[in-house]
């Protein structure tokens, strides 16, 4: 059997708003809430890896990357800038609004609320 990776959690410092977050710029959809009592806010990102935003009280950031085609990049740099987030091409600086990225043509990396690190790369 592959193995694949099913889900992971996210932490958030509000798990609805970080799935809404997420999901409005990556263009998915959150699903119903999951868990015990809700308290996961699921995205399901494709056929085999949902997110499961959980809050958390002091929650620390993780890093995600992602790999998108050139059109779907161009769709999430347009979200991104019609929301108004900060974006960058360095994980140190993800607000310096480039995407010239050291690692493929075109990536971006954008945080949220509970500094989570997204990143997203494109071939092109």
């Amino acid at each position: 059997m592959t193995i694949t990776l099913n889900h992971t959690i996210v932490p958030a410092v509000d798990n609805r708003q970080a799935a809404r977050f997420f999901a409005s710029i990556m263009g998915l959809e959150e699903l119903p809430p999951a868990g015990r009592n809700g308290h996961f806010a699921p995205v399901r990102v494709n056929e085999t890896l949902i997110l499961d935003f959980m809050t958390v009280e002091n929650p620390e950031g993780h890093h995600l990357a992602f790999d998108v085609d050139p059109a779907t990049f161009d769709q999430i740099l347009a979200r991104i800038r019609a929301a108004g987030v900060p974006y960058g091409n360095d994980p140190a600086h993800p607000d310096n609004g480039r995407i010239d990225h050291p690692l493929c043509p075109r990536g971006l990396f954008f945080v949220d609320s509970a500094r989570n690190l997204y990143e997203v790369m494109s071939p092109a």
